[in-house]
């Protein structure tokens, strides 16, 4: 997992007033959410601002980061929890993420990516990737950037679902059930097809 960096500061003013305010100075309000607790055992969470060109460095972009947060000299790493956007304009509205431990498992959805050119497509089929992520929980230091599909098997018509793959040192979140990609049938295959009973 590829690793980015970025720095804030504390928000002592939580109001509605002051998190307008902190919007309208270019900043992102944020929450890291870590293993903290108060004396009713309530996690205890770090209210702090970034800038907006700094999240968006992480939002938009395809790869999975954890995130070294520096808070007024305070130092964490953490991964991105939950993202707030504006419905119209689409820029961040807010930002929560989960400190890590090195020893703590954590749950992420990880980028997946076909390999092999499946029999499917050789035949005439189309390669469907029906989620673009896999959920999965371990170490962070044991989760990559990207898991890969082989495909090369999978014939015209036929899936893969989750419940199918494994990964070492991670376990598969995702249910079992939810079908990761297929081979979709085109006009062209089924022409194909159609011909070749026609001739049998």
């Amino acid at each position: 997992m590829k690793e980015i960096s970025i720095e804030g500061a504390k928000r002592a003013d939580l109001g509605k007033k002051a998190t307008k305010a902190v919007r309208a100075a270019g900043n992102v309000p944020c929450v890291l959410y870590g293993e903290k607790k108060d004396e009713q055992g309530s996690p205890v969470a770090l209210h702090f601002e970034v800038s907006e060109k700094q999240i968006n460095k992480i939002i938009y972009s395809p790869d999975i980061y954890l995130v070294n947060i520096s808070v007024d000299g305070e130092e964490h790493k953490a991964v991105v929890k939950e993202t707030q956007f504006h419905p119209v304009k689409d820029n961040v509205l807010h930002m929560d993420f989960y400190e890590v431990t090195p020893e703590k498992p954590i749950v992420m959805g990880v980028p997946i990516v076909a390999k092999g050119l499946a029999e499917g497509v050789r035949a005439g089929g189309r390669l469907m990737m029906m989620i673009r992520k896999l959920q999965v929980r371990g170490l962070y230091a044991n989760i990559p950037e990207k898991l890969e599909v082989d495909v090369t098997t999978l014939q015209l018509g036929k899936s893969i679902n989750a419940g199918k793959l494994s990964y070492d040192n991670l376990e598969i979140v995702t249910r079992k059930e939810v079908i990761v990609c297929t081979v979709k049938m085109t006009r062209a295959a089924m022409g194909a097809a159609a011909a070749a009973a026609k001739n049998a």
